[in-house]
């Protein structure tokens, strides 16, 4: 025990001896090798200088950098991607756009943008259903995972052992001994309270399951700051679903501290499932080492055979109404932040409203600025954001930025109806976007996300159509209200506001 004490005191003496240095290296990589916003940059400085030794140990557990591409990365499937992207680009470069698909032409540059930057290729043969009560998404899973067939491919930010995996498990199991191929992937973080007892069983049964950043020494997480924040189901390829509901109680409003849980998820059928696949098996890939491109029967529609080299082909003759759908993504790992530039860009585009859910508002500043010039334009900005915190820190960072809408003219709502998790933007009545994102700095840089772009003004406009439904009961923050804030709850925001680039 002495042995160890002094071995303890050396290291912090050793520690304190060379802090200088120590310093000065990290804010060498900081700023010359680390691709930050300047304002992140600003505090990670003064973080190391100002709480010398705290601020090493945070930065060393939630300020690397992960911007490693080649981690990420399968040589199979790039090709393929890349091969059926530029088809697809140079396609709609030489069509009217309006031929395939409802989409504008107003659009047209953003989808060539999603196309360019990762293979984001565009499908029209889909449909869409929107889920808004956890009760009836587990229902309708519960009920597509029983006719699975060949295979079923889970991933969930957040998995817990309570009723609603329960329901579940005796599906995935009964599936797996009938000879289906089970996969479930969960993020270290999000699944560290499930049992290993749980997942023992699932694997005795046959069910495959995979931990995406899993802790070290029990539950201590090095890489605490970057979750895969992803939910993505798909079904032999027949149908998929993202969108924000987790498994666990709270979604289906089981959880008295949240009440009624109002969430935003989509099943989707057709080509866009098949770009779900495709994300799901890159994850699953990084996090099991298992390479589900070397065999293309997981990337093949069985009814009639459409492959992975024929995603982006665009069938102009087909008159049947379907809703064209981009399936976007982005991670820490990735160049450029897709999900918040097409925010950005369909912002732009806006002629006559936008509608934002989300349940964490922290932007950054070409986002905020984005949106105050189209409030400032005329343009109907709505912002609704819930009315209690599940994560305190981000809520009062949340009511700071939220003053900047309204001083620009933009209108904010906090959601009165229970706990608001719906993560989507919609514009015009003609675009909508949907997904895992939050619209904050964490889910723009550090989250590995997926939302699913839909260029379709039917399903848009039921989402609106829902939006303006929970206006019903929300509570308007006026610039009245907003100004009338004590002097506590003013420190509070700032304060939450100054840390947020820690993120």
């Amino acid at each position: 025990m002495e042995t160890v004490f002094l071995q303890t005191v050396e290291i912090w003496n050793w520690l304190i001896d060379h802090l200088i240095y120590i310093n000065l290296i990290l804010s060498i990589i900081i700023v010359f090798f680390q691709r930050r916003d300047p304002k992140a940059v600003w505090t990670w400085l003064l973080a190391l200088y100002f709480v010398p030794v705290f601020g090493i140990l945070v930065y060393l557990l939630l300020g690397q950098d992960m911007r490693k591409g080649k981690l990420f990365r399968i040589k199979e499937v790039e090709d393929r991607v890349r091969y059926s992207a530029k088809n697809q680009e140079e396609f709609l470069k030489s069509h009217d756009i309006s031929l395939v698909s409802s989409l504008s032409r107003d659009y047209a540059d953003l989808v060539v943008y999603n196309l360019e930057t990762s293979g984001s290729v565009l499908t029209v043969d889909n449909t869409a259903q929107i889920f808004t009560d956890g009760e009836e998404k587990f229902k309708d899973l519960r009920m597509e995972l029983s006719n699975a067939a060949h295979f079923i491919h889970m991933q969930y930010y957040i998995i817990k052992d309570d009723e609603v995996f329960d329901s579940m498990v005796p599906i995935l199991i009964e599936r797996a001994r009938a000879g289906v191929e089970v996969r479930i992937l969960c993020d270290g973080m999000g699944g560290r309270f499930m049992p290993k007892n749980k997942w023992n069983r699932l694997k005795e049964n046959g069910v495959k399951v995979g931990i995406f950043f899993p802790p070290i020494l029990g539950r201590l997480q090095l890489r605490v700051n970057y979750r895969n924040h992803r939910k993505i189901v798909v079904i032999d390829n027949r149908v998929g679903y993202v969108g924000g509901f987790n498994i666990g109680r709270e979604y289906i409003s089981k959880d008295t501290r949240f009440g009624y849980w109002r969430d935003t998820h989509l099943k989707l059928q057709g080509g866009s499932v098949l770009s779900l696949q495709i994300r799901f098996a890159l994850d699953w890939n990084y996090a099991t080492g298992e390479n589900l491109f070397r065999n293309m029967k997981y990337f093949c529609e069985d009814e009639d055979g459409k492959c992975l080299e024929l995603l982006g082909v665009v069938d102009i003759n087909n008159e049947e109404k379907y809703v064209g759908i981009q399936i976007i993504a982005s991670g820490p790992d990735a160049r450029s932040r897709q999900i918040r530039d097409n925010y950005i860009r369909l912002f732009s585009k806006a002629r006559d409203h936008i509608y934002i859910q989300t349940p964490y508002f922290v932007p950054d500043d070409a986002v905020l600025s984005t949106l105050q010039m189209a409030a400032r334009s005329g343009v109907d900005v709505r912002l609704m954001i819930p009315c209690k915190p599940d994560h305190p820190f981000v809520y009062w960072a949340s009511y700071s930025y939220v003053g900047d809408l309204i001083s620009a003219g933009a209108r904010c709502y906090t959601y009165e109806n229970g706990f608001l998790h719906s993560k989507g933007v919609m514009t015009d009545g003609k675009v909508s976007s949907y997904g895992t994102a939050n619209m904050d700095i964490r889910s723009f840089e550090l989250n590995f996300e997926v939302n699913a772009v839909i260029y379709d003004e039917e399903t848009t406009r039921r989402l609106e159509a829902l939006f303006l439904e929970d206006l019903k009961v929300c509570k308007e923050i006026t610039r009245e209200v907003y100004e009338e804030r004590s002097l506590f709850i003013r420190i509070k925001e700032q304060g939450s506001r100054l840390l947020s680039p820690l993120l």
